[in-house]
Order: structure tokens, then C-alpha cells, then sequence
């Protein structure tokens, strides 16, 4: 018997109007906001070190494995796990693999999964409109206006004291006990993926130098660069980048962050396509996550994948001269 969960429609949110906004219920706690400038602040300082330290100290290779390697495993639990599937159903999955996602994408320290997937589909029901929770045009189109949306949807909505409604944008998944769990752990997964680093590269090495320098790379380095890179997706693809897809908002492609962000940078097509599993869609556009969705389609990991066809794609393409 199959483990795999119904495969869900996700609402279109772009055809949601802003009549149906209303200010999410509940606020952030004064912990909650101490620890998210923690998260923020001390990563931060971490990667604005590394440049000195790695003058004078180097980056070992060994600390580069380990570093890419929680990268690649945080990084891309957000992008296939927290995004594709878990908020956009982008394909359907089993349990063991649904909660492994969920685990993954837990180990970036952006949210909770449940407050993450929350956010987001608040995000593209309203994007760019009053209402979302991170658009850089909040304050106008004016140069100074547009620097202050920009750190606004970059960090600084992040301190917003209210908090999307979990119940009302991601109910299915408050019902589901096991990404229940997963949410409920969040401060667990936290330190496995301060720890983690730590523990393996002091084991590698067998030294506590090896521990220290693995979660200096491995663990704040890498957290905050994440952290920078998804921030992105929420600001620079909102301001700056090509247009080639029909939207309704300012969502645009962005090349230069396309590996970093393991494709979610092609961001234009995303919003004219949420429910797809591919946001590169066009000749070199090097979608990393999709291409580790078609791997785990073809070990039947997972099925009934969203990919779309050729038809989609010229449907939402935008008409010549009209991108901005």
C-alpha cells in the first residue's frame, strides 16, 4: 500500500483579489525576535570574518566538503522541500522522503516549515500587493523608496511583529502529523545543523581545530550566505532582472543567482507557474533543484511531477516588447 499523501491542488494565488486580505492573527514573542536577530546577526559576522580568516588561516578542502555538503543539503531541503513541494505541490512524495525534506529544509534556520510554507503562499496571494508580506514596492517607486523596500523585503519584514496565520495558509499541513512534528522540533534541527558541522569535522581531522574551523565554514559561514541568497529571491527578484513571462507582479529572472539558489533565482517563471516543478525553463537556465526532482522521479521516489510542457510555457510567455 501506497505511503505517498493525495496530491493537492495549491490555489491559484494570483487570482485572489486584496479584498480577501486580513491582518494574520498572532504576534512574535520578544525571544522569538532576540533569537531571529542571533540568527541573523551572528552568521553575518561570521561571513564578513571569513575573508581575514581565510587570508591568514585558508580554507582547508576539507572544511569546503563540509561546508558545500550542508549547502547543498539545507539549501536544497528549502528549494525542493519547503518550495517545490511542500508549499506549491509541485509532485507527490512518500512519507519517509516527505519527512526527510522537511528535516532538510529545517536545517537552513529560515522558519519553521510550517511558518515557511505560511509566509510564502501569503506571499504569492498577494505579491506585490498589499498584503505581502515581503515586497520591495511597499513604499513606492521612487529611488529612496525603493532602497527602503529593498531592505525591508531583503530582512527587515522579518521583524514585523504579526505572524501569518498557519491555519488559514498551510491547514493541511497543521493537520499532518509528521511535518507537524517536524515544525514543532524546529529548535532541535537548529542545533544538528549548528552542531553537525562541528562534530564531523573535528571527527574528520581528530581535533577540536577541525571542530572550530568546520563550524566556522560549515555551519555560520554557510548559514548566512543561504540566508543572503534566499533574502534575494524576496528582494533582487522583485527589482531587477529579465521579464519574459506574463505575471502579475514584478517577479523577475535573475541569472547570476541561479546557482546559488539552486535555480530558484528564474524567478519570473515561477510566479506564471507556481505549481511547476521546473522554473528554468529556457536554453541554459540551470535549474539544480529540478534536476534533483527528475533524479528522484526516475528512482520513483516520487511521482505525478508538474513538469511543464511546451504549451505552458509559450501560454504565459510574455508578448515581444512588453517586458520591463
Amino acid at each position: 500500500m501506497s505511503t505517498a499523501e493525495p496530491l493537492l491542488d495549491t490555489p491559484d494565488y494570483a487570482d485572489e483579489t486584496n479584498a480577501e486580505f486580513q491582518t494574520p492573527p498572532g504576534r512574535k514573542t520578544w525571544v522569538q525576535q532576540v533569537l531571529l536577530t542571533v540568527f541573523l546577526v551572528v552568521p553575518f559576522a561570521a561571513l564578513a570574518a571569513a575573508i581575514p580568516v581565510a587570508w591568514g588561516w585558508g580554507l582547508s578542502w576539507r572544511d569546503a566538503v563540509i561546508a558545500s555538503a550542508m549547502y547543498a543539503i539545507s539549501g536544497l531541503g528549502v528549494t525542493v522541500g519547503f518550495h517545490r513541494y511542500l508549499t506549491h505541490r509541485s509532485f507527490r512524495a512518500k512519507r519517509p522522503l516527505r519527512i526527510a525534506l522537511a528535516i532538510a529544509g529545517s536545517l537552513a534556520l529560515q522558519a519553521s516549515v510550517i511558518q515557511w510554507v505560511a509566509d510564502h503562499r501569503r506571499h504569492h496571494r498577494f505579491s506585490d500587493r498589499e498584503g505581502d508580506p515581503h515586497s520591495p514596492w511597499r513604499y513606492g517607486t521612487g529611488m529612496a523608496a525603493l532602497a527602503k523596500g529593498f531592505f525591508y523585503s531583503h530582512v527587515g519584514w522579518l521583524y514585523d511583529w504579526e505572524r501569518t496565520d498557519e491555519e488559514r495558509y498551510a491547514p493541511e499541513l497543521v493537520a499532518d502529523r509528521d511535518i507537524n512534528w517536524v515544525s514543532r522540533m524546529f529548535p532541535t534541527w537548529v542545533v544538528v545543523s549548528m552542531l553537525a558541522p562541528a562534530l564531523v569535522g573535528g571527527l574528520w581531522a581528530w581535533s577540536w581545530q577541525g571542530a572550530v574551523t568546520a563550524f566556522f565554514w560549515g555551519s555560520l559561514a554557510r548559514v548566512c550566505l543561504l540566508h543572503h541568497v534566499t533574502f534575494a529571491i524576496n528582494s533582487v527578484c522583485h527589482i531587477t532582472g529579465r521579464r519574459p513571462f506574463r505575471t502579475r507582479d514584478r517577479s523577475r529572472n535573475v541569472w547570476w543567482l541561479a546557482l546559488l539558489s539552486f535555480g530558484e533565482s528564474w524567478h519570473n517563471f515561477h510566479h506564471a507557474e507556481p505549481t511547476s516543478a521546473r522554473h528554468g525553463v529556457r536554453l541554459l537556465e540551470i535549474d539544480t533543484s529540478a534536476m534533483l526532482i527528475k533524479v528522484m522521479e526516475k528512482l520513483r521516489w516520487i511521482n505525478d511531477v508538474r513538469w511543464p510542457d511546451r504549451a505552458v510555457i509559450a501560454r504565459r510567455r510574455m508578448v515581444a516588447g512588453a517586458a520591463g
